[in-house]
This record gives C-alpha cells, sequence and structure tokens, in this order.
C-alpha cells in the first residue's frame, strides 16, 4: 500500500485523462490523515484549481460555515476531496471516462484514512459512491453501511448556494451526520 506522499506525487504527475490538459493545479484534498469522516465532492470548480485546495470558493465557504456548527472543521477532524482530482473545463460534470482515470485516487486516499464515515457532496459523488441511481433528492440524509463504514449524501453546497430552500433539508441531514459520528467515532468530539 502507498503512503500518503507517494500517492499525491503520482496523483500531482496524472495524465490519465484530458483533463490534466486544461488544469491548473490538481487538487488533491486537505485535512488531518487520521480523520474519521471524509466529504467526497464530484470535482474542483475554478477557484480549486486556481489554489490547488477542494472546497475554496463561496460553496466550500458555506460547506465550512455548515460544518462548524456540527462542530467540525478541515483544520482538526475531517478530510476533503473530490471524485476528479482536475477541474472540468466551465465546471461541467465530470463525465464518466474522467471519473474511471481518477478514481482508484480516492479508493487509495479512502485505504489510507480508513474514514468510519463517508459523506457525498452531492448526485454525481452519490451516484459514483453510494449506488448508480442515487436520487439526491429522494435520498439524501440517508445512511448505507458497507464494510464497517456508513455513507451518505447531502446537497451539494453549491446547489443549496442556487436553491436556499434546501438549506432546512441540509441542516437535519447535518445533525443526523453529527449523531452518527457521536455513535460510530465518539473521538471525533473527544
Amino acid at each position: 500500500m502507498p503512503d500518503w506522499v507517494e500517492l499525491e506525487r503520482r496523483c500531482l504527475a496524472c495524465q490519465k485523462c484530458a483533463l490534466a490538459d486544461t488544469r491548473t493545479n490538481v487538487v488533491f484534498g486537505k485535512g488531518p490523515k487520521n480523520a474519521r469522516i471524509m466529504f467526497v465532492g464530484e470535482g474542483p470548480g475554478e477557484n480549486e484549481d486556481l489554489q490547488g485546495e477542494p472546497f475554496v470558493g463561496r460553496g466550500g465557504q458555506l460547506l465550512d460555515e455548515m460544518l462548524s456548527l456540527i462542530g467540525l472543521s478541515r483544520e482538526k477532524n475531517f478530510y476533503i476531496t473530490n471524485i476528479v482530482k482536475c477541474r472540468p473545463p466551465k465546471n461541467r460534470d465530470p463525465l464518466n471516462t474522467e471519473q474511471d482515470a481518477c478514481i482508484g485516487y480516492l479508493r487509495e486516499q479512502m485505504e489510507l484514512l480508513r474514514p468510519r464515515v463517508v459523506v457525498c457532496l452531492g448526485r454525481i459523488a452519490a451516484m459514483r459512491i453510494i449506488k448508480p441511481d442515487y436520487r439526491i433528492t429522494r435520498e439524501h440524509g440517508q445512511w448505507v453501511e458497507r464494510d464497517g463504514v456508513s455513507y451518505t449524501a447531502i446537497y451539494h453546497p453549491a446547489a443549496l448556494l442556487r436553491d436556499p430552500s434546501k438549506k432546512p433539508d441540509t441542516f437535519a441531514d447535518l445533525r443526523a451526520i453529527r449523531a452518527k459520528l457521536r455513535e460510530v467515532c465518539p473521538e471525533v468530539y473527544g
């Protein structure tokens, strides 16, 4: 099994798909390497591509504010990344071929991190990680247990910026995430 340094080195040099030709930076991930909770989005946007860090634009700021309400911060207790590590042009959804080229990096990140809880940010991540026919409007906040890991999905922060009426559902989902963390890994709040 690779270590974090080797995995990031390989990811930063990746040329497996056409996104490598248009990226400014590879957006590998951010957070403590011993975090028990992992957040996974679909792919970097413009700000993330420029800065080389996940979720640093308006959506990321909203996400950080929401997660701070349940005692989570990327500096202390969660790791955040995306399915694809390079920005799709014009922030379009990543193509299946791009996801296929990049998914190995996410799997290795999960293998190294060994999270107890994985939260998918939005429909694309949920369809890739939880199940292919995932319906975010119907299934957000529901839990799936697999191999000792609890998976759920919430609305992507960009969706909340576009449609603030989804915020109450998301806050209910966040309370459920806090309850799940207290149940399966209370050390997060230790």
